[in-house]
């Protein structure tokens, strides 16, 4: 436990190469490891190494107990499509949706869009956000992912009070979630500018 504490420690101060030794050492203690890999991952992120990021995820799949495995394979599904891999995030999150149970709605909203960058049929995005909303795993991070399907379905007005909505909590609270969002945050304002220019296209008078 001291050294977790250690480790959000210099995650707040975002000294990255610090953190990541700590979590190097947590893994050697053997004492959840697949958690020890989870926070090794995310000092990768934060120095922008995410194939060793998404190594550290795959060896958190495999030594995790049962009940961890979907959100390893979910976290880095999420990694490897928010850094331009979605044709292998689609495997991950696929299996992430295979061993999900409360937070399977997550999940399948999360391969839905990894399947729409890869030009892939994504089902029913309405069915997908209505599931989401209506469980517990719709808020916080929920928010991000509802934002983007709105986005993709159409629902102007919803994508930008969700995505606007993920990026004050995540952003306004530890460090430590701000870095550790850093990606999905540049992900939302993205889509924001982009919403907020669509906004502006449909309001101007046809020729």
């Amino acid at each position: 436990m001291l050294l977790r504490q250690l480790y959000l420690s210099h995650m707040e101060s975002r000294r990255f190469e610090e953190a990541l030794g700590v979590a190097e050492q947590m893994v050697q203690l053997d004492v959840m490891p697949d958690v020890a890999r989870q926070d090794a991952a995310r000092a990768h992120l934060g120095l922008g190494q995410t194939d060793d990021a998404a190594s550290q995820l795959r060896l958190a799949s495999r030594s995790c107990p049962p009940s961890r495995r979907a959100f390893h394979l979910w976290t880095l599904g999420s990694v490897l499509c928010l850094n331009g891999r979605p044709r292998e995030a689609i495997s991950a999150l696929s299996r992430a949706v295979r061993w999900g149970t409360t937070d399977r709605p997550l999940y399948r909203a999360q391969l839905a869009l990894a399947k729409i960058a890869c030009d892939e049929d994504a089902g029913d995005l309405n069915e997908l956000r209505e599931r989401l909303a209506e469980a517990p795993c719709g808020q916080g991070y929920g928010k991000f992912v509802l934002g983007e399907l709105a986005y993709h379905a159409g629902a102007d007005d919803d994508a930008i009070g969700y995505l606007t909505e993920f990026i004050e909590r995540s952003t306004s609270g530890r460090v430590a979630l701000a870095v550790a969002l850093e990606a999905e945050v540049s992900r939302a304002r993205t889509l924001l500018r982009r919403l907020r220019q669509r906004r502006r296209n449909a309001k101007k008078p046809a020729p």
